[in-house]
């Protein structure tokens, strides 16, 4: 069987994953992880950045003895998945995307960051303060969105994956958006998609953000017709 790592967002953690993995594992040698200070991992010193989950990535395949990975990356994963393809070629087989945001200034890092702001997620959305609370216990969850914001404010300053880098990705490469998402762009998700010389794209109908409202046996599917191909 071939291994496939599947990628898990910004404030996510690999939990988040297991229905797909579960509609994946008779097909490959489906693994997760968490990136560091996720899911309860160990939080860094250092700030987040693209670049040490990245790292993390391929510490777990060391770890692993993996020398080759198909990779998924959902939204901040995708991303990760793009840098390791761009950046360690040798390490990754195919990436595919969902809802990965590509495109970053300083105005789309702002606009995002707002949605990241601790008191008003505890004021008005308790319940999703809550789960974020046991997503990532011990640690603190209020912790780990601020250094997500550190992040997407660099992001915002520095896009770590500029336009002409994805023409020099030779991986290939299925980049996948929700009809109804309205944090990526249709816009963005083309261009990188037409930027790219091996590359799939598709969209999934009926589909916001949120990982949890994905239609995961539509993805599956898809990816299982790329993975396959």
């Amino acid at each position: 069987m071939q291994h496939l790592l599947l990628l898990h967002g910004a404030i996510g953690a690999s939990d988040q994953l297991q229905p797909l993995a579960h509609l994946l594992e008779e097909n490959y040698k489906v693994h997760t992880l968490n990136f560091s200070g996720h899911g309860g991992s160990e939080l860094p010193a250092e700030p987040f950045s693209i670049k040490q989950f990245a790292s993390d990535v391929i510490h777990f395949l060391d770890e692993e003895r993996i020398e080759k990975v198909q990779l998924f990356g959902y939204s901040m994963g995708g991303y990760v998945g793009m840098y390791l393809a761009k950046n360690f070629p040798e390490r990754v087989s195919k990436v595919a995307t969902l809802a990965t945001k590509f495109y970053w200034d300083s105005a789309t890092a702002a606009k995002e960051v707002q949605m990241l702001n601790a008191e008003k997620i505890e004021t008005k959305l308790p319940a999703f303060a809550e789960v974020l609370n046991q997503r990532h216990a011990p640690n603190d969850w209020k912790d780990v969105l601020q250094k997500t914001v550190g992040m997407l404010e660099e992001l915002g300053r520095n896009n770590t994956l500029k336009s002409e880098d994805y023409t020099t990705i030779q991986t290939p490469v299925l980049v996948l958006l929700g009809d109804r998402d309205k944090m990526v762009t249709l816009e963005e998700t083309m261009n990188v998609y037409k930027a790219l010389p091996n590359a799939q794209m598709g969209i999934l109908p009926k589909t916001h953000h949120p990982i949890e409202q994905t239609n995961i046996e539509a993805l599956a599917f898809l990816l299982k017709q790329f993975l396959n191909s």
